[in-house]
């Protein structure tokens, strides 16, 4: 991974959160009932939260590894995008539910990216 590759991979996911956030904020708030419009902020912030540390990484070059970057970035995909789905679907009346087991495979890497970040600095 080069640099400005993570660099710009955190950017793209930062600014889709900002985006679907506000989405959710606005134009989902009359469609989503409550705990529809949490679980959809849970994604948003999971999302911002990586993209944030994907972007410090990428400044920190040395400190990133091929497997952080993959497990940080597939793990976002996974657990914040198949949250969207599943609220999405769920506010139409037609639930995907095979996303329901993607969210916490996704969750899983993104706390295996954590724990490769920790033993890569010790």
């Amino acid at each position: 991974m080069t640099q400005e590759i993570i660099i710009a991979t955190g950017a793209i996911f930062g600014m889709l959160s900002v985006i679907f956030g506000a989405f959710g904020a606005h134009a989902l708030k009359k469609t989503l009932s409550n705990d529809q419009l949490q679980s959809f902020e849970v994604g948003v912030k999971y999302q911002m939260y990586h993209a944030i540390l994907l972007v410090v990484l990428g400044f920190n070059f040395e400190s990133i590894t091929s497997a952080i970057y993959w497990c940080f970035t597939i793990g976002i995909i996974l657990f914040s995008f198949s949250i969207y789905g599943l609220v999405l679907s769920d506010a139409k009346g037609k639930k995907m539910r095979f996303l329901g087991p993607v969210t916490p495979i996704g969750g899983l890497l993104l706390v295996i990216g954590w724990l490769l970040l920790l033993v890569n600095v010790i």
